[in-house]
């Protein structure tokens, strides 16, 4: 696009803002994170658990892509997981050679638990701010929702679509 037209301009502020947003959510939920019941888990865990969450059963290869993350290193997240007691590890009802990451109920407890703490911190913001900034703010960020996650989605269908025309790679 014609830098004239202010539209690279209006997109590179956009996100710098989103950017900046993003990195103050991450202070303020970490503050509440250490008194957490059910102990802290580490950003790397709770990311791997928000992703669990929503593709229950996806495999170690598909997580470490969801991730942008390497085989071994998935592997040893999931490890320190398991023995937390957050992800359970059960072999493939469709391939013996594959195994599927699942969310254990201790996962799940932990999940709603940092997700209360989160909610907390953003209505302590928000009750700062002016009503009409609240209803724009709720307006761009559930269309910024639906476009992150149809992003995903499309990344786990190719995947999936990659997984289908099989290769021996797939099976962690």
């Amino acid at each position: 696009m014609s830098p004239l037209t202010g539209q690279p301009r209006q997109r590179e502020k956009m996100s710098e803002a989103a950017r900046a947003a993003s990195e103050l959510l991450e202070v303020l939920w970490g503050r509440g994170q250490e008194a957490a019941p059910s102990g802290t888990v580490s950003p790397s865990q709770l990311r791997a658990l928000l992703v669990l969450e929503k593709y229950d059963g996806t495999n170690l290869r598909s997580l470490g892509q969801a991730l942008g993350s390497r085989p071994p290193s998935v592997s040893r997240l999931c490890d320190r997981m398991e023995a937390l007691g957050l992800v359970e590890r059960r072999t493939s009802t469709t391939s013996r050679r594959e195994v599927e990451l699942r969310l254990s109920p201790r996962g799940r407890k932990v999940l709603d638990e940092y997700r209360a703490i989160r909610a907390r911190e953003v209505s302590a913001v928000l009750d700062g701010m002016d009503p009409a900034a609240v209803a724009a703010l709720t307006e761009g960020l559930t269309a910024f929702h639906a476009a992150a996650s149809a992003r995903l989605d499309a990344a786990a269908q190719a995947r999936s679509t990659d997984d289908d025309q099989g290769t021996a790679a797939d099976s962690a």
